[in-house]
């Protein structure tokens, strides 16, 4: 048994796309890190900014939301809404001291179960590189 850290990742993604792309990934058997917990949304553009910012607090070391490319989204513009709040997400990462490369939004298709696996390992391999959350817990010692 290793006693290497492993990283405690949030997945936030389309039921549509992200959700179907991640399925693919393992029906086809593609190889990633197994450090994602996946939370299955209707769309990216029902995400609240605080969704985000409480896995952190609550101990996640990463999050991934991960949605409809541009144009494909089953709710027209969701993934649009989506993506103005995220950007606003890495500002405030910044704000509280937090590396924003903790956190990303990617866009992945149903079809692309092998680009689900490679966001899965960069976002992995990023989270790795800043060690443990170092605002984990925040919520419970208020």
């Amino acid at each position: 048994m290793s006693d290497e850290w492993k990283p405690k990742i949030l997945g936030m993604v389309c039921n549509w796309c992200s959700y179907a792309g991640a399925d693919l990934a393992g029906s086809a058997r593609t190889q990633y890190p197994p450090d994602i917990r996946i939370v299955r949304v209707m769309c990216t553009g029902r995400l609240d900014m605080l969704f985000v910012l409480k896995a952190f607090a609550d101990g996640a070391d990463g999050v991934l939301v991960s949605g409809c490319h541009f144009g494909d989204c089953h709710y027209l513009e969701g993934n649009y809404k989506a993506a103005k709040r995220m950007f606003m997400v890495k500002s405030l990462l910044k704000n509280i001291g937090l590396e924003d490369k903790r956190f990303r939004m990617t866009f992945v298709s149903a079809s692309e179960g092998v680009k689900w696996a490679k966001v899965v390992e960069d976002v992995v391999n990023v989270v790795k590189s800043y060690g443990p959350n170092p605002i984990a817990g925040f919520a419970a010692n208020k």
